[in-house]
């Protein structure tokens, strides 16, 4: 993948629904704003949202539920995700882009799970809803309904990892923590009942895949970043964060810096410290 299989700007998207207007694109925009403990992002959605757009709730949607030993936000069966890709008008020859308004941190987990699925023309819109109202471009507060999709997802699009999997993967390979530094040490943890990182584990920020802008840095700049944090061709690289959420980020982050083979751990901090594994503290 390359930083125009991830993203698209906001420039490049008006011709997009140009196009989707004038009947020669099946463009589908999905709204995914959420925050971890916040307000619903519905809400928002409802004040203002790109004309067209869908708004899909991460919780409802974009994963299942189950025990704390699973994780906050388990995967959703593809059975599940299809039939919510068709809520959204998915169609096999759909263009689909995601976004929310925080610099593509929720919109990021839409963008995993459908190319997971095996979806694969789908990307982020760069910089999010400020960089479609910084361009000058009008929101609607209408609530979409589109026509079902008829969407197929066959699966096998992105690699993942078990818990069995992660315990032994920083000795082979380089297991990046997406979470916050002071969450990665273990000086605070504001969600679940362990603080600190799984051992091994690299302390890799999401928030530092991001310009000021809330745009993703330029592909060189990740390139140097990730490599400085041990990720190299040829060597096993797999993102974890809190519950599987803002490691989607830092997967498109290093697609985007042309690592392609990269596993994200689903059940990430949030399963590992409700289970009996080792944890660490401490490091940068």
């Amino acid at each position: 993948m390359t930083a125009q299989d991830v993203l698209v700007t906001a420039d490049r998207l008006v011709g997009l629904v140009d196009d989707a207007r004038a009947g020669r694109l099946d463009l589908v925009l999905l709204d995914v704003r959420w925050t971890l403990g916040g307000p619903p992002g519905h809400d928002d959605y409802r004040r203002g949202h790109l004309p067209g757009a869908v708004f899909v709730p991460l919780d409802a949607e974009l994963a299942a539920h189950g025990r704390p030993t699973d994780g906050r936000h388990p995967l959703p069966g593809l059975d599940r995700l299809q039939a919510a890709a068709r809520r959204w008008g998915v169609r096999a020859g759909s263009t689909v882009v995601a976004y929310d308004a925080t610099g593509n941190l929720a919109a990021a987990r839409a963008w995993w799970l459908l190319r997971w699925a095996g979806f694969t023309d789908v990307r982020l819109l760069d910089g999010g809803l400020p960089a479609w109202v910084a361009a000058g471009r009008p929101l609607d507060d209408d609530e979409v309904v589109p026509a079902v999709g008829d969407v197929v997802l066959p699966g096998g699009g992105m690699a993942t990892l078990d818990v069995e999997d992660v315990a032994g993967l920083a000795d082979v390979g380089t297991l990046l923590d997406a979470r916050a530094g002071e969450r990665y040490r273990g000086e605070v943890e504001p969600v679940d009942p362990r603080a600190g990182h799984v051992p091994g584990a690299v302390s890799a920020p999401t928030a530092d895949n991001l310009l000021p802008d809330g745009t993703f840095r330029p592909s060189a700049e990740l390139r140097a970043r990730f490599e400085a944090l041990g990720v190299r061709e040829g060597v096993a690289t797999a993102v974890y964060c809190g519950s599987g959420v803002t490691a989607a980020h830092e997967v498109a982050a290093l697609a985007i810096a042309g690592h392609d083979d990269v596993a994200l751990y689903p059940g990430s901090w949030s399963q590992w410290s409700n289970l009996d594994r080792p944890v660490a503290t401490g490091g940068p």
